[in-house]
């Protein structure tokens, strides 16, 4: 399950979770969605935020990047 960003199934479920959500969310939505500690879930932000697949919108809450959504959608159709 390795991409060109070694993204682990926990960050994958992240990004599929924020896809699914279709707008900003904060860590607790997503980790509801994604059935992730929400603590878990902020901690991973910093990672994918550096990566360029998420973008913070506001304090606490982030928004899937074209990237991000890219990122999906090639490890899907793998």
């Amino acid at each position: 399950m390795a991409t060109e960003y070694e993204l682990d199934e926990i960050d994958m479920a992240i990004l599929k979770a924020m896809k699914e959500i279709g707008e900003p969310a904060r860590p607790k939505e997503i980790a509801a969605r994604a059935g992730l500690d929400a603590r878990r879930v902020a901690a991973k932000m910093r990672k994918l935020r550096r990566l360029g697949l998420v973008e913070k919108v506001a304090e606490g809450v982030y928004r899937l990047t074209e990237k991000g959504a890219n990122t999906i959608e090639q490890e899907t159709s793998a």
